[in-house]
Order: structure tokens, then sequence, then C-alpha cells
């Protein structure tokens, strides 16, 4: 009865999210408070499970996210993401830049939201589209697509995979190294699957493309990029700073601590908090510099506002996660999970990996699928032989599968590139299932290994 109560506690936040329209953190703790009431938990119980979650949850990855979305929120006002497109269109060149732009979003960018992203790289793709030849609007946008979202769940500091790595317990020093890999490999191998495809009569043009859709979009970006012009945009190692010396920190904290060197000020310095506060420190003096202080506090206030809905959510899918572990569903998922054998650890990845992908195809966001998903596993994680950190990437990889119509990023992606939404289903969602597909394996081999 267990196992029927949490289906229906996740069917419930489903049909409200998707047919109802109601907001996730409504959603969510309906769906802990059916869980928690129907399986027996109790009134009090179930109430104490779910703040106890949300505080937990909030202990591991609160800072995390909202130092994250700050960084993110200061280097778009300060124009530090253009400055290295710019770089990035002048070193390779227009036949290179889509594996270029799928290399540097899965690996530099995760720390910017997914949605700030595309806005800020759409305009270089419709621009230098018609130098990459006649599938070059379709391949930059299946570029930028695969490269947001590999990095989104792989990559340190990545949202989705600060939820994941909060919810299956695995510190990021521990994920960072594998997670880098992972995404870096599937943004690439995933652009070169996708231009192999767009050399067959896939691309429709007349069909695919409408231009016009998008012109609206980009010319409020041109006006904006106007309005900013006189802004002092920081050199190229200035504007990577904040985000690769958080990624060295952290580094230097995890080699240490595999080389079995340890002592409080290692742990100090490689504490991910720490990391992050001293990237959000850096683009926040770098703006006062180069923008000034009423444009770096707007930029600070912006992100406070993003980061306010994303700590909720993540709060109450922690309180579900506690919720599904009161409920003794811990004991139910665990057979199913055994990991004895070595067959028995593929299937724990492929039932990781399933959950994920059919909780984002039915609700739409990645985060949230992400979220759920690791709340769900999470509790019964101690009683696996397999490692935390590969049942994490098997739900990375999961989330990651097929964004399609019921996202709101698909039609921004859409009307950014200049799309119809065929354009935008045989780009996006086809390149979000392959990169899904494509790290699946890979998931597989670093089980080998860990």
């Amino acid at each position: 009865m267990v196992v029927l109560h949490c289906a229906v506690a996740i069917l419930l936040v489903i049909l409200l999210i998707i047919r109802m329209r109601v907001d996730p953190v409504i959603a969510l703790v309906l769906g802990s408070l059916y869980l928690g009431l129907a399986s027996g938990v109790g009134f009090t119980g179930t109430l104490a499970a779910i703040t106890s979650g949300f505080g937990e949850i909030m202990a591991k990855v609160g800072l995390l996210i909202g130092f994250g979305v700050l960084i993110g929120s200061l280097l778009h006002a300060t124009g530090a993401f253009k400055r290295i497109v710019t770089v990035l269109v002048a070193g390779v060149g227009p036949r290179r830049l889509p594996y270029a732009m799928a290399a540097v979003m899965s690996t530099i960018f995760p720390s910017i939201y997914v949605d700030v992203q595309v806005v800020l790289a759409s305009p270089v793709a419709r621009a230098v589209a018609p130098h990459v030849g006649r599938t070059g609007l379709p391949l930059l946008a299946g570029a930028i697509g695969t490269g947001i979202f590999s990095g989104y769940v792989f990559v340190v500091p990545g949202l989705a995979v600060l939820l994941i790595a909060g919810q299956v317990d695995v510190s990021l020093g521990a994920w960072l190294f594998w997670g880098l890999i992972l995404g870096l490999s599937t943004a690439l191998l995933t652009t070169f699957l996708f231009q192999m495809l767009l050399r067959t009569r896939y691309w429709k043009p007349v069909s695919d493309e409408d231009p016009d859709d998008a012109m609206e979009e980009v010319e409020a970006h041109d006006r904006a990029v106007e309005e900013v012009r006189d802004v002092n945009i920081p050199s190229l190692p200035m504007s990577v700073a904040p985000i690769l010396v958080p990624l060295l920190m952290i580094a230097f904290g995890a080699f240490a601590d595999l080389a079995g060197i340890t002592n409080d000020f290692i742990d100090f310095i490689g504490n991910a908090n720490l990391a992050l506060f001293v990237g959000l420190l850096w683009a926040y003096l770098q703006a006062r510099r180069s923008i000034g202080i009423e444009r770096s506090n707007a930029a600070v206030s912006e992100g406070f506002h993003t980061s306010g809905e994303i700590l909720l959510i993540t709060g109450v899918g922690g309180s579900l996660g506690e919720v599904i572990g009161a409920s003794g569903m811990g004991e139910a998922l665990a057979g199913l999970f055994s990991a004895d054998a070595s067959g028995s650890v593929l299937l724990s990845i492929l039932l990781a990996w399933f959950i994920a992908a059919v909780l984002h195809l039915a609700i739409g966001s990645v985060s949230v699928a992400a979220l759920t998903a690791a709340g769900i596993i999470g509790p019964i994680i101690p009683q696996l032989s397999v490692s935390p950190v590969v049942i994490g990437l098997a739900i990375a990889s999961g989330s990651l599968f097929a964004v399609h119509v019921n996202s709101n990023f698909f039609w921004m992606f859409k009307a950014l590139l200049g799309l119809s939404t065929s354009g935008a289903l045989k780009t996006l969602t086809v390149v979000t299932s392959l990169a899904s597909l494509v790290s699946l394996p890979m998931v597989f081999l670093v089980s080998l290994v860990l």
C-alpha cells in the first residue's frame, strides 16, 4: 500500500502542475500531505517530516543555490557572457562555433540560469548561422540546447546538480570531476550526432524556421544591448574568474581528500559554500567597478527575486523526500534497487534514470523532475552498494530527457531562435533526448570505477 500511496502522491503532483497549472511549490506540499496522511505517518508526524525535510535540504544546498544564482545575475549584468562569446567567435571561427558553444555552455556557464543563457546566446546563433552552412541555425540551436542542459544537470554549480547532490547526500567535491567529464562529453557527442542527422533531409527550413516569431524578442535584446553599450565589460580572465575560482577551490578540497591530506584549513578552503561565496564576492566587486553601485545592487535584487522560488521548490522537494522516508517507502524500494550483483547495479541505474525521465516528461521541468526523483530514491541509497554519485548521475541523465512543449523554456527557445514548433521539437527536444541517452552508458562506465 505504501508504494501505491507514493505513486498516487507523485501522480497528484504531476496532475496539479500540468492539468490545473498549480505552482510546483503548492503541488509538492499537497503531495507531501497526502502521502504522509494516507501512509499512516500521522497528522503530527507528517507536518514534522515536512518541516524537517525543508530545513535539512536548505542546510545542505540553500546557500549554494542563492550564491550561484547571484553570481549568474551579476555576470549577466556586467556583460561577462558577451565578452566570452565574442572571444569565442573570434577564436574558433563560425564552422567550429557549434562545438565551442556546446563546450563552453556546458562547463563554464552552469552558474547562469538557463533562461538567461538562451536569451544571451540566441542572437549570436542567429547572426553566425548563415556562415556555418545551410543547417547553421538548427545546428547552433541544438548545440546551445544540449550545452545548456548538459551543464545544468551534470556540472557544478548547475542548479539541478545542487538539487540532486543535496538529496542523495553527495559532496560537490565528489561530484565535480565525474560531472564535468559527463557534462562536456555529453554536450560534444550529442552535437556531433545531431550534426550527422542534419546532413540528411531531416531539416526543412520552410516549415521548421519561423524568424518572424523571434523578431520582437531579438529587437528587445538589441535595445537592451544599446542601453548598456557604455558598460565597461570586464576582460576575459576577469569575466570567467567568478566561475573558475570556486571550481578550483572545490577541486582543491576534493583532490586533497583523495590524497589523504586533510586539516581544518583544507576543509575550509574546499568547502563549497565558501567557494561560491568567494565567487559571489568577486563578481560583486567586479560589477561595482564595471557598472556602478546602483546597477550592481539591481542585479543582486534580481538574483534574490529569481532564487526565492527556486529555494522554495527545493525546500518542499526536500519535504516530500522526508515524508517518503517516514512512510516506509524506502524499505519497499530497497528490494527493487538491490545491488548485490553486477546485473542489479545496472538495474538500479536504469530505474533511477527511468524515474527521472518519466517525471520530466510529465512535469516539464528538469529541476523539479530531478529534485522529485532524488527525493524518491535518496532515502534508500544508504541501503545500496551502488555509489551515491552514480545514482545521482543516473538521475541527472534521466531528468535531461526530452525538453518539450510542457516546458516554458521550450517556448522561449522557439521564439528567440526563430523556429516553428516543429523546428523547436526537432532541435531542443531531439538533442536533450539524445543527450540523455548518450550520457546513460557513461554513467554505467562510471559505476565500474566508483
